[in-house]
């Protein structure tokens, strides 16, 4: 079940990283474009749009179980053990609670979008719940992390984003402080 989770979260993650090459795609071929203004029309503004949506929510789930949020740590800096635990438990159940909600109107949004035929407004004239598809498919594969990591923190285990966090600033053996402590 850990490799299934992981590597959804990973292709996830590249998906996220396909459209952000079909944001530069798109940008391109309309500066291309309008060296040929009478031989093609692009209007890359609409579709960098929707491919920035896509790449975002489908990022989410990857980003989160890497540790590359932003996380405000004031409390959980503070706190040890069974507190820092249940600090973690708390805050995964509060950010479980808006995704679900997010999830459940993001398929909402989609299933109106499609049933009303919305299409978008631009010169593509794309029907809507095409790229609302990807938000609503990234947040739930948010949630399905979210769920996930819950459950290994209630078990006991460090949870990923700590694991896997970088820190803002970490000395190395090449700092200059290091470096002049050692020729010194």
């Amino acid at each position: 079940m850990r490799q299934a989770l992981d590597r959804l979260y990973l292709w996830s993650g590249y998906l996220s990283a396909i459209f952000l090459v079909g944001i530069a795609l798109t940008i391109i071929a309309q500066v291309v474009a309008r060296f040929f203004p009478k031989l093609i029309v692009v209007d890359s503004t609409e579709s960098a749009g929707f491919c920035l949506a896509a790449s975002t929510f489908l990022g989410l789930a990857y980003t989160f179980r890497h540790g590359a949020h932003i996380r405000v740590t004031l409390v959980t800096r503070l706190a040890t053990g069974l507190a820092d635990r249940l600090v973690h438990l708390w805050s995964l159940a509060v950010f479980i609670a808006i995704m679900g909600l997010m999830t459940y109107w993001s398929f909402d949004l989609v299933y109106f979008s499609f049933k009303f035929n919305d299409i978008s407004p631009g010169l593509l004239a794309i029907p809507f719940w095409i790229p609302r598809s990807a938000m609503a498919v990234g947040s739930l594969i948010l949630l399905i992390a979210l769920i996930d990591e819950i459950v290994c923190v209630a078990l006991g285990k460090t949870p990923s984003y700590v694991e896997n966090d970088m820190p803002a600033y970490e000395a190395h053996d090449d700092t200059p402080a290091v470096l002049d402590r050692e020729r010194g």
